[in-house]
């Protein structure tokens, strides 16, 4: 396969999503402040952020009512009864319980931290401490986008929901795919040859994951604000991916 350049922009002057905004329309703004057209193949990285406030994810921790299973959790792990309340509605287990430290399996399948649940960059919508959960289906939420974007400019995109994760065994977070829409979650590599004429036994490449954490650089952690990127040249064809596809079962 021939590849070009790889081409990553994230798109600038994107307001403050509320509750119930349309993304898809969101973007196309700031698509045209870019300067940019979309061409057939051309993908669209958005944070999970505002996917979830869009949805209106939000939960203020003075409505939780801590069950006594997170309590005991909260004072194993050092945190806040009520977030920990959240974490275990939104989770299937807990794998690991330290000061500092819960992490679970998600409620969609994939391992983190808090069940991805945020306090960075959460407008409070009233009085008392928020909070920002992932969206309820994230695939879903692709599709919605891709939709939107897709009935405007009448050729086919990828959508890619991310959000920054840790790994196993490594310090540090790196943005991961959790929703996917027209866009590959693996390209299996298995009985291709290498330069030597290797045929390859194992490779899959999980191209969605390389792919979230290259925008994920151009998007920032902190109070960049650029929680959309748009980028040209991905060197796979467009696919039908999935998020489950990108889950190894226990």
């Amino acid at each position: 396969m021939s590849r070009g350049p790889l081409v990553l922009t994230p798109l600038p002057g994107l307001p403050e999503v509320q509750p119930g905004d349309d993304l898809a329309a969101l973007i196309a703004d700031g698509l045209t402040r870019a300067g940019i057209t979309p061409q057939p193949g051309d993908i669209l990285v958005l944070a999970q952020k505002i996917v979830s406030k869009a949805e209106g994810r939000f939960a203020r921790l003075d409505d939780v009512r801590p069950s006594a299973r997170a309590r005991a959790l909260a004072q194993q792990t050092h945190k806040d009864p009520r977030l920990v309340e959240l974490i275990l509605r939104e989770s299937r287990d807990v794998l690991r319980a330290v000061p500092g430290v819960l992490i679970v399996e998600h409620r969609l399948g994939f391992v983190c931290a808090n069940a991805g649940i945020d306090r960075s960059n959460v407008p409070a919508r009233g009085p008392g401490e928020w909070v920002l959960l992932l969206p309820e289906d994230p695939d879903a939420s692709a599709d919605r986008v891709r939709a939107g974007l897709e009935a405007r400019y009448r050729v086919p995109l990828g959508v890619l929901i991310i959000d920054s994760h840790g790994r196993a065994w490594r310090l540090g977070t790196v943005g991961m795919a959790i929703g996917l829409s027209g866009v590959p979650a693996l390209v299996d590599m298995r009985g291709q040859p290498d330069r030597e004429g290797y045929r390859l036994r194992v490779t899959q490449i999980a191209v969605a994951d390389e792919l979230a954490a290259a925008a994920s650089l151009m998007m920032g952690q902190a109070a960049e604000g650029t929680p959309v990127v748009h980028v040209r040249g991905f060197p796979y064809p467009l696919a039908e991916g999935r998020l489950a596809h990108l889950l190894r079962p226990r």
